[in-house]
C-alpha cells in the first residue's frame, strides 16, 4: 500500500516565507552584514544570565502558575505604576507570555470573533494580519500617513463601524521608527471613547525612545487604559530576544478573556527565566538607561550613513532606521535590498514588506542593535553608495 498524506486546505493562503528569513539566508550566503532582523548581536548583562542559573540552582525548573510567578508581576505592576501612573493588579490584570508575537495573538484569539473587523495601520509587523486571519476576523488596513508615518485619525474614524473588534497600535512603531505624541493618543482616546472597539498596544520597544521625547503608553490614558491590552517584551529590553519572554497588561475582565486562551495555548512560560527577571527587574538602571544606550548607536550609523546618498528619515525610537534610497537606485525596496546584500555586503528589510499590497515609497529599514565594530563594518561597506 503506498502512504499518502491527506490535502490540507491552508489557513493562511497568502502567507509564504517570511522576507525576513529570505533576507538573513542570502546575508548568510554572501557573507554580508546582516542589518535587516531586528535583534542584537551582542550579549546581556551577565547579572541577568546569573540570575538564570542561581534561579535553576535553586530548583525553580517545573510549572510556574499559569499567569506567571506573582513577584515578576509584582514587578512589571511597580514598574508601570512608576513609569506610567496608572496601577494594574498583578493578581488579576498581569499575565507572563511566551514573548510579545504570543502576547499578540492570544489577545486576538481571545476577542475576536468570525467576521469581527480589526484595525491594522500599515504598515505594520508580521504577525498582526495572519493572527487576524486565525481568528477568522476581517482585517481592515489603514495606511499611516506616507513619508512620516504618522496616524491620519480622520482615516481611523472612516474605518470605523459597528463590526469594529479592535485596533493595533504601535508606538515605538517597527518598522518606520516613528513615537506617537502625547496629542495623537489622546486623539485616540477621544475617538475611540463612544464606541466598544478594542485596543492592542504594541509597546515592546517602550524603553528605547530618543531625544528627549518620552514613550506615550496607553496606559498614561484612562480612557485607553480601561479598553487595552498593553504588550511589552522582555526580549527587546534586555538584550535576550530567543528567552521570548513577555507580558501583557490588562483590566480584569479583559484578562479573564485572555488568560481563558492562554492557558490552551501555552498554559506557562519558562520558570527560571522568570525568576531572574523578576530579580532582575529590583534595579530598574537597566531599562532607564536603555534609551541612551541605543541613542548612542542610533547616532553613530546616521552619521556614517550621512556621508552616503542614502537619505535618512526620523528614527524617534526603536531599533531601527529607514533610508530613502531614491538617490542610489532605482530599483524597488525588494530588489534593491537584494542587490545591496548581494553586491555592497549590508542586508536590510523592504518597507513594502510590511504593507499587505506591497506598497513601495522608496524605503528601506536598517537594524542598528548591533556591536559598534558590526556597525563600523556595514558603513564602511555602505561608504560605497
Amino acid at each position: 500500500m503506498t502512504a499518502r498524506t491527506p490535502e490540507v486546505q491552508t489557513k493562511l493562503p497568502a502567507v509564504g516565507t517570511t522576507i525576513f528569513t529570505v533576507m538573513s539566508a542570502l546575508a548568510v550566503e554572501k557573507n554580508a552584514v546582516n542589518l535587516g532582523q531586528g535583534f542584537p548581536d551582542f550579549g546581556c548583562d551577565p547579572k541577568l544570565l546569573q540570575a538564570v542559573t542561581d534561579a535553576m540552582a535553586a530548583g525553580h525548573n517545573q510549572y510556574p502558575p499559569m499567569p506567571g510567578i506573582l513577584p515578576l508581576r509584582q514587578a512589571i505592576a511597580s514598574k508601570i505604576a512608576t513609569l506610567y501612573g496608572h496601577s494594574y493588579d498583578p493578581q488579576t490584570e498581569i499575565t507572563i507570555t511566551a514573548g510579545a508575537t504570543q502576547a499578540i495573538i492570544t489577545a486576538i484569539l481571545a476577542v475576536v470573533r468570525p467576521g469581527d473587523e480589526v484595525i491594522v495601520l500599515e504598515p505594520c509587523y508580521d504577525s498582526y494580519v495572519p493572527n487576524i486571519d486565525l481568528a477568522g476576523g476581517k482585517v481592515v488596513r489603514v495606511p499611516l500617513t506616507p513619508g512620516t508615518f504618522r496616524p491620519d485619525f480622520d482615516k481611523i474614524a472612516a474605518a470605523l463601524t459597528p463590526r469594529t473588534r479592535a485596533i493595533i497600535i504601535n508606538t515605538p512603531h517597527n518598522p518606520s521608527a516613528t513615537v506617537w505624541t502625547e496629542a495623537e493618543m489622546q486623539r485616540l482616546e477621544e475617538l475611540l471613547a463612544p464606541t466598544d472597539v478594542l485596543v492592542i498596544s504594541d509597546e515592546v520597544y517602550e524603553h528605547m525612545v530618543y531625544t528627549g521625547a518620552r514613550h506615550e503608553s496607553a496606559a498614561r490614558f484612562p480612557g485607553l487604559a480601561a479598553r487595552t491590552f498593553i504588550v511589552s517584551s522582555f526580549g527587546k529590553t534586555y538584550h535576550v530576544t530567543g528567552w521570548k519572554v513577555g507580558y501583557v497588561a490588562a483590566p480584569a475582565p479583559l484578562t479573564a478573556e485572555f488568560r481563558k486562551v492562554h492557558q490552551f495555548n501555552v498554559f506557562t512560560v519558562n520558570t527560571p527565566m522568570q525568576h531572574a527577571l523578576a530579580s532582575f527587574m529590583a534595579d530598574p538602571a537597566p531599562y532607564l538607561e536603555l534609551p541612551a544606550f541605543y541613542q548612542r548607536k542610533r547616532d553613530l550609523f546616521a552619521e556614517g550613513l550621512a556621508k552616503t546618498r542614502l537619505k535618512l528619515l526620523p528614527s524617534g525610537g526603536t531599533y531601527f532606521q529607514c533610508v530613502d534610497i531614491s538617490e542610489v537606485s532605482d530599483l524597488n525596496e525588494a530588489d534593491f535590498c537584494q542587490w545591496l546584500t548581494s553586491e555592497i555586503g549590508v542586508a536590510a528589510i523592504p518597507l513594502s514588506a510590511f504593507y499587505g499590497d506591497g506598497f513601495d515609497q522608496r524605503v528601506v529599514r536598517f537594524c542598528f542593535a548591533k556591536k559598534d565594530e558590526t556597525l563600523h563594518n556595514a558603513l564602511e561597506r555602505l561608504a560605497r553608495l
